[in-house]
């Protein structure tokens, strides 16, 4: 007759495994990263809510105005209603502020009126309202649309 302590697979006892079943906690994970880089565009925490500005009362009749395109150029001129709005190519950030600190020069009294591209860095808006701060012009604005 057999040995009752022996089993149908040729008479070895059962071992149990002592290890962690790791497999379903690494299928958990790889679930949550998926939906974690699913969803994280959809957030977008650094967008902030600028104010609209109104329109001023009463815009000075003559300004010097400097724009910003978003390739890094940029043109500089006497604009208004009195001038023929002549406005000239500036080939660097040098020459924009060379240019500016001579139409300062000549013309004192006049504001300076930035419009840049909305695609520009605030950066560089910024370094142009700083320059002219520093050549002593008082009245810097900033074109926005209406």
């Amino acid at each position: 007759m057999a040995n009752p302590s022996s089993s149908l697979r040729g008479g070895r006892s059962r071992k149990f495994k002592s290890e962690i079943n790791v497999v379903p906690y690494i299928d958990v994970m790889l679930v949550l990263l998926i939906i974690f880089m699913a969803a994280a565009p959809i957030t977008n925490p650094g967008s902030i809510d600028l104010p609209t500005a109104a329109k001023s009362s009463l815009p000075p009749s003559e300004y010097i105005q400097i724009t910003l395109k978003p390739d890094t150029t940029a043109t500089i001129g006497i604009a208004g209603q009195k001038s023929g709005g002549k406005m000239d190519n500036a080939s660097g950030r040098a020459d924009l502020v060379r240019r500016l600190q001579s139409l300062h020069s000549e013309n004192p009294d006049l504001p300076v009126m930035i419009s840049a591209d909305k695609e520009i860095k605030y950066n560089e808006v910024i370094q142009m309202i700083s320059e002219a701060k520093k050549l002593g012009i008082n009245r810097v604005g900033l074109a926005t649309k209406s």
